[in-house]
């Protein structure tokens, strides 16, 4: 019987051993993984592979290929294998070599969707299976060993928040451009948070990151020019033109009035209407880049008091409660640019209809 052989580092946790190798990508390819996708949940020791998360993996590494990162991926032996210390090191044994049958089987405890991405990037570009990545390997761990390993291993697996993962996303570039607008407005620098994606109910900002970034890509739709301290001040001037029309955002800014007073009370203080706005001031960009300062002034005109259900019950509000859906986001456009005088696009209009079937 063949073996496949490998150096390590011999380590223990919960008076087990296991293993961790530096793997070239290309052994990815060598080696058996047990295919679980026909076996049901009890019998399994992962989650079914997403085949669509592959992709946007693969071209991670693809469009990246100077600083992609992977953490390690961790799997189970399901054979014996042989460990041989390196003779005369100072290090109690740990380094050596791990001797696995070619026919073993390996089980993916975390990590899955990771080595399927690499082996569809390398067949596009077969060079990276010269570069390497982290494996912890563990032994003869059985399914409801394995089937724990994966539930402690995603226990504390907290998803960063959409705020955190703009706030530090140096690829996105309206993510700069969202993060450069806040740091140069003196008004928005002060009530968004950029960390959290919901707010809690006594903080102080009124707005989060990803709901600015939202409302500021949207604004930006098609009339970017490319040149990001240029679209950042033209992006810069609209917002706080817009600020101006809403003076509780001051007092909030300046701490003479609570922002979860604002956002109980007002649909304005919420992402779906900074969002619509956003979408209402693409308009005003594309047909009016001369003149459009003016056309906000009746921003502050419209009722935005969530009492007003006759204007915002079925658009920003379902039941009385903020709604953040598609529809919702279009409908809060609409009732924005009627107000502005603003003609509704194709589209608009088609869900306004609809909308206005309806309520009769």
């Amino acid at each position: 019987m063949s073996n496949i052989s490998f150096p390590v580092i011999r380590g223990t946790q919960a008076g087990r051993e296991y293993y961790v190798a530096m793997w070239k990508l290309r052994m990815m390819k060598q080696i058996s993984i047990f295919d679980e996708q026909d076996l049901p949940p009890e019998l399994r020791a992962q989650r079914t592979l997403n085949k669509a998360r592959i992709p946007e993996i693969a071209n991670y590494i693809l469009d990246n290929p100077k600083d992609y990162v992977f953490s390690a991926i961790t799997a189970s032996i399901d054979s014996e294998v042989e460990f041989e210390p390196l003779s005369g090191q100072q290090t109690e044994g740990r380094l050596g070599t791990l001797t696995v049958p070619m026919d073993a089987k390996f089980i993916i405890n975390d990590g899955q969707h990771r080595r399927a991405a690499i082996l569809t990037a390398m067949d596009q570009k077969p060079e990276l299976g010269s570069e390497t990545i982290a494996v912890v390997f563990f032994l003869d761990i059985g399914l409801e060993r394995s089937q724990q390993m994966f539930a402690d291993l995603n226990r504390y697996a907290i998803r960063p928040s959409r705020s955190l993962g703009l706030l530090y996303d140096h690829r996105n570039d309206k993510a700069k451009l969202a993060r450069l607008v806040i740091m140069k407005s003196d008004m928005f620098r002060d009530i968004v948070d950029m960390e959290k994606s919901s707010l809690a109910l006594r903080s102080r900002k009124l707005f989060t990151l990803s709901a600015f970034y939202n409302a500021c890509a949207d604004l930006v739709q098609d009339v970017a020019t490319g040149n990001l301290e240029q679209d950042a001040e033209t992006a810069r001037d609209f917002w706080e033109t817009v600020a101006r029309q809403f003076p509780s955002w001051t007092q909030v800014r300046d701490g003479k009035l609570a922002a979860s007073e604002v956002r109980e009370g007002y649909i304005h203080s919420h992402g779906i209407a900074l969002q619509a706005i956003g979408k209402a001031g693409n308009a005003l960009l594309k047909g009016n880049p001369g003149g459009w300062k003016s056309r906000l002034k009746p921003l502050g005109q419209i009722d935005w008091s969530r009492k007003n259900a006759r204007l915002w019950e079925g658009r920003a509000l379902i039941g009385g409660k903020v709604s953040k859906v598609t529809t919702n986001v279009v409908l809060t456009t609409n009732a924005i640019k009627k107000h502005l005088g603003v003609e509704l696009d194709p589209e608009e209009q088609r869900v306004e209809t609809a909308h206005g079937r309806k309520d009769k």
